[in-house]
């Protein structure tokens, strides 16, 4: 395997994520979340045309998906193709994502989706054996394995973020908003609640969108107490949140909730993350009523 760890260290260096993993693992979500710290992503790419996607000079930063739904003939030319992105100066990384066989079973049962080799006439524990066969030579390419078994969607954009160092030195917020009947999510910093403000659920033509929805939008930038509760969040996040930068913390989790989790909170949650991204290139947004 070509040592990646010498381009890695040049600054000025392409970078590029190669996402690669068991299907359920939560590769889906590893790329949304690299999609939203700025990285150009293309899921399923032919691995013989990584090479020339990074040399195509793609905007921003480069994260591919390369797992089953390639053909073994191009995953066969993955070593081949990491040689070729050192020759290049690409610096690049290959994770892995894993995660044991009862979760991934669970997973597709929850979801009701359809394993890739299942059209192969195979029982979803049969494709899962099939599959971790093919992906073996990538397991002993990559550069980080991860097992997701015990990681929820917040916790695996987090790991994505922090534990992977893909931006060290800047620290990124998360806007989450949630329903109040199913619990303050554990991983919040900041909470604030929006149940005293006025409610689109009474609106039946609201009541079937969500607070990122043009509608619902609308029909709450006509509120003043939404209007003046938006900017109190704002200014107060504004006054606080560079102390959480001085004291070196890398990750920020900022919950808001309402009665539903649909409507309110996830209106202020998208509205303060847009306000931010001025200020902050690293924002994700995440609403857990919504997922």
């Amino acid at each position: 395997m070509v040592d990646a760890t010498t381009t890695a260290a040049r600054d000025d260096a392409r970078q590029l994520i190669i996402v690669s993993g068991l299907s359920g693992s939560g590769k889906s979500v590893a790329l949304r979340t690299l999609e939203d710290l700025g990285y150009y992503c293309v899921d399923n790419l032919p691995a013989a045309l990584i090479p020339a996607l990074a040399e195509a000079g793609a905007p921003g930063r480069l994260a591919v998906g390369v797992d089953v739904r390639n053909r073994a003939d191009q995953r066969d030319r993955l070593p081949h193709v990491l040689g070729e992105l050192a020759r290049l100066g690409v610096a690049y990384r290959l994770i892995f994502l894993d995660a044991a066989d009862e979760v991934l079973i669970k997973r597709y049962a929850e979801t009701r989706r359809r394993h890739p080799l299942s059209e192969q006439g195979l029982s979803l524990a049969e494709a899962l054996l099939e599959e971790r066969r093919q992906l073996r030579p990538l397991v002993a390419l990559a550069d980080h394995v991860v097992d997701t078994s015990q990681l929820n969607v917040h916790q695996l954009r987090r790991m994505v973020i922090a534990e992977m160092d893909l931006t060290p030195g800047i620290m990124t917020l998360l806007f989450e908003s949630f329903a109040y009947r199913r619990g303050v999510p554990p991983e919040a910093d900041f909470v604030f609640d929006a149940r005293n403000l006025p409610n689109p659920h009474w609106d039946a033509q609201l009541r079937p969108l969500s607070g990122r929805d043009a509608p619902v939008r609308d029909w709450l930038q006509a509120r003043p107490d939404v209007v003046a509760y938006a900017n109190d969040l704002e200014s107060l996040l504004q006054r606080w949140l560079p102390g959480f930068d001085s004291d070196g913390r890398s990750y920020v989790t900022i919950c808001i909730g309402c009665t539903g989790g649909r409507h309110r909170s996830v209106y202020l949650a998208e509205h303060l993350a847009e306000r931010c991204r001025g200020e902050r290139r690293q924002v994700l947004t995440y609403h857990r009523e919504l997922s």
